[in-house]
């Protein structure tokens, strides 16, 4: 009887053990797969960071039935020796026009080949071959299963990522959020050998819009063209306004210099009405014919596609654009002395951190001013639906210094920029005050610095 209630006990002891450790491990499971857990969240992140950026870097939303199919823009990358139009882009004709290409994407005998002068750079086959391998930054080759060029597509990286130039001017390995100043993506544009779809919806003809596009020069675009039609401004010049960076976005209100909308909304705007994917927008703004005329008789506000490949990726597109952050500039690329002295004259007599609010170097909230405020005129500001100039951040202004400053790139140098404020504020800085000022400009972001061997 004893030995019986000795072993009941033993069992009972033993199934309570067991149960522990089920509810332990379930519970701990349980834990680790909650999305809401840190574990989870961690893990989420992680994954959608991922994601995003391979949108970033090589999704084209389908956009290829558009660059490729439509306006055969291939056909005049393979030339007619390929089956295609015209002689053709070689690398070093994709290079002059600012295209860069991946050095992480050719294989260790191109790399050799390459250093050693053996690639002929100047036939399109070289350029076509370089799309199979995936390498041109920004641009996505079709090939059929003899690895003939089908069609073309592109991506986000082709105007918001350039490379360091590790091996040669133009290849490298990739620097996303970077503005691509070299790029010429009108001249690019111009290639195709139908851009009457681009003329239908212009109302002109193809010639006046290769004109167009040609006008807008290296590190331009103008996303507003096919909006309202506005080809130049007032005074002659092309209306296409400076590729800005895609970094340190993170904590910034609205996007773009003129305020269009957040980040996201960005992304879905040029993804569907700029880059032409396959997806779904709306903006009701666009409505507004008086203001839009091109979007609003095209109902570009109320775009609309049975398949959407825009939508499913903007989540984590987003996510991972805001985690790019703004570069360091290289340590001697500034005076350090001069830098510090220009901060204090920053948050000082120079006013401008009244605007440009550390750490953002924007301000939190409704960063948004009217030409008047800033002393310039509002052509740019009046082609967005708010009428403003956005407040500029700040961070790694090193890094687009070249095409100028501003949304046109009007101010050549940062010193004309500080000058431009001085007069517009009246704030009577000195020569060595505004010297200071551009060290401590150059010098952002604040912290720590690259060696020059990083850039």
């Amino acid at each position: 009887m004893a030995s019986r209630k000795i072993l009941s006990v033993l069992i009972a002891a033993g199934l309570g053990c067991i149960l522990l450790f089920a509810q332990e491990h379930s519970s701990s499971a349980f834990y680790e797969v909650r999305p809401d857990s840190d574990a989870g969240t961690s893990v989420h992140a992680q994954q959608m960071l991922r994601q995003g950026r391979e949108t970033f870097r090589f999704d084209t939303f389908g956009d290829e039935a558009f660059w490729g199919n439509t306006l055969k823009l291939h056909q005049a990358i393979e030339g007619a020796k390929l089956g295609g139009v015209g002689p053709g882009l070689s690398p070093a004709a994709a290079l002059g026009l600012g295209l860069k290409v991946d050095v992480d994407a050719l294989p260790k005998s191109l790399i050799a080949q390459l250093k050693a002068g053996k690639v002929n750079l100047s036939d399109p086959a070289v350029t076509v071959a370089l799309l199979q391998l995936n390498a041109v930054i920004g641009v996505t080759g079709k090939f059929d299963h003899r690895g003939k060029l089908q069609t073309v597509g592109i991506q986000c990286a082709l105007c918001h990522s350039t490379v360091d130039d590790a091996l040669t001017p133009g290849i490298g390995h990739r620097l996303d959020g970077w503005a691509n100043r070299d790029l010429d993506i009108g001249s690019i544009v111009a290639l195709a050998p139908n851009l009457q779809p681009l003329a239908d919806l212009l109302s002109t003809d193809q010639a006046t819009v290769r004109k167009v596009l040609h006008a807008w020069g290296p590190g331009k675009f103008d996303a507003e063209l096919e909006l309202d039609g506005k080809a130049f401004r007032p005074d002659g010049k092309t209306a296409a306004v400076l590729i800005p960076p895609a970094f340190g976005l993170a904590g910034v209100n609205l996007h773009t210099w003129t305020g269009w909308g957040s980040v996201t909304y960005w992304n879905a705007f040029v993804a569907n009405l700029e880059m032409h994917g396959k997806g779904n927008f709306y903006d009701p703004r666009l409505d507004d014919a008086g203001q839009f005329p091109v979007a609003a008789k095209a109902g570009f506000g109320h775009t609309t596609n049975t398949t959407d490949l825009i939508t499913p990726t903007l989540a984590a597109l987003h996510l991972y654009q805001l985690d790019i952050a703004a570069p360091a500039p290289p340590r001697k690329s500034f005076n350090e002395e001069a830098a510090e002295r220009g901060k204090e004259i920053f948050s000082g007599e120079g006013k401008c951190s009244s605007c440009h609010v550390p750490p953002l170097y924007t301000e939190p909230g409704w960063n948004m001013h009217t030409g008047e405020e800033v002393c310039v005129d509002d052509f740019q500001a009046n082609r967005a639906p708010d009428k403003r100039y956005r407040t500029t951040p700040l961070n790694g202004l090193w890094t687009h210094t070249k095409g100028g400053f501003y949304h046109d790139g009007r101010f050549p140098t940062l010193m004309a920029v500080v000058n431009h404020y001085d007069a517009c504020f009246r704030l009577g800085l000195g020569s060595r005050e505004k010297l200071d000022l551009v060290e401590f400009l150059k010098s952002l972001p604040e912290g720590k610095h690259e060696d020059d061997s990083a850039y």
